[in-house]
């Protein structure tokens, strides 16, 4: 067994609860491409969770969600508002931009999080035909700094988008971490905020593949069946996707998985704040850690506890805590960066 890594909540392996539900729907035969009672099943949780009017598309990763569910309400001369670093902004190759066609416009925050002022300040070039026009406003929950967006933030980034005539992208890739850390559900940041389209995450939290794109307040675009074919995510064996949320959501397995990683993000951080020359640059409100540590240990450091260079600008390195990380990893952890800063 490879030792614990915290690096990437995706280098957890699959909870085994997931792996079992994988294996109880590999019986006989039944329709293909999602036309199957699992995916049914699936779909009808999902509904549970965000609402009757939820439009739910399954896929099988996080790019495939954030580009086919933002090409679903774009044109090739709009273009997406979003914090700078945003996965959509950094950590997909250019994907968003090359099957949308829309241009990205990143902004710069103090912690990953929009305010209305970003937005707004955006709109000057609004009807200019030279121009691109922001046509969606996209936040991640939680962010990619670990930050988490309160309901009430959710709604006014909402007013705002809607004031205008865009529409609110969630990135909710950890978004089971985010409502753990908020101790509410999942439709009272998403839809009842005025979120109108979510990609929704399992991966990070325990399933092997799957995510889904939800469309919210009765928003359907006509094109997604075929948005999502012509994006290859349509699942020849869409029940074993299906399967794996109804594991997930079906029960109360997706709030353990959070519950765990956050609660070990919370234990890190306590940790980590004894360790002299160490400082936390962010709050701790998901599964995910940021510090600065001193350059000249951060090499011998991930030579024996695997994580992220965060910036180098600021040595800012990123720990993240998984379903699976225990109190052990992490007291192994906190143990090697004391003796490596001391």
């Amino acid at each position: 067994m490879m030792a614990p890594t915290f690096a990437s909540d995706n280098n957890a392996g699959v909870h085994p609860d997931v792996l079992k539900a994988i294996a109880s729907a590999n019986e006989g035969h039944t329709p293909s491409y999602g036309h199957d009672p699992w995916t049914e099943r699936a779909e009808a949780i999902f509904r549970d969770h965000f609402g009757e009017d939820a439009s739910v598309w399954l896929v099988l990763n996080g790019t495939a969600a954030n580009v086919l569910g933002l090409q679903a309400v774009t044109r090739p001369h709009h273009a997406v508002v979003c914090a700078r670093g945003a996965h959509i902004d950094v950590d997909e190759c250019g994907a968003p931009e090359r099957f949308t066609g829309c241009k990205l416009i990143p902004v710069v925050t103090s912690d990953g999080k929009l305010r209305p002022d970003d937005i707004t300040r955006q709109l000057h070039s609004v009807g200019d035909e030279h121009r691109v026009q922001p046509r969606v406003v996209s936040i991640t929950q939680a962010t990619e700094l670990g930050t988490v967006y309160s309901a009430a933030e959710v709604s006014r980034l909402a007013a705002i988008a809607h004031r205008h005539d865009l529409l609110l992208h969630m990135d909710g890739a950890r978004i089971a971490n985010a409502a753990v850390s908020l101790g509410i559900p999942f439709r009272q940041f998403t839809a009842d905020a005025g979120v109108d389209l979510l990609s929704f995450g399992g991966t990070k939290n325990g399933l092997m593949a799957a995510e889904a794109v939800v469309f919210l307040g009765g928003l359907r675009p006509e094109e997604m069946p075929f948005i999502r074919k012509q994006g290859m995510q349509l699942a020849s064996k869409m029940r074993f996707v299906a399967a794996q949320f109804i594991a997930f959501l079906g029960t109360d397995l997706w709030r353990r998985n959070a519950e765990q990683a956050n609660r070990m993000a919370r234990l890190l951080a306590d940790r980590l704040r004894e360790v002299p020359g160490l400082t936390l640059t962010q709050a701790v409100e998901a599964n995910g850690v940021f510090a600065r540590v001193p350059p000249a240990h951060i090499s011998a450091s991930q030579g024996e506890n695997c994580f992220h260079l965060w910036n180098p600008e600021i040595s800012e390195v990123r720990w993240m805590t998984a379903w699976d990380t225990t109190v052990d990893d992490v007291e192994r952890l906190a143990r090697t960066v004391r003796r490596l800063l001391a």
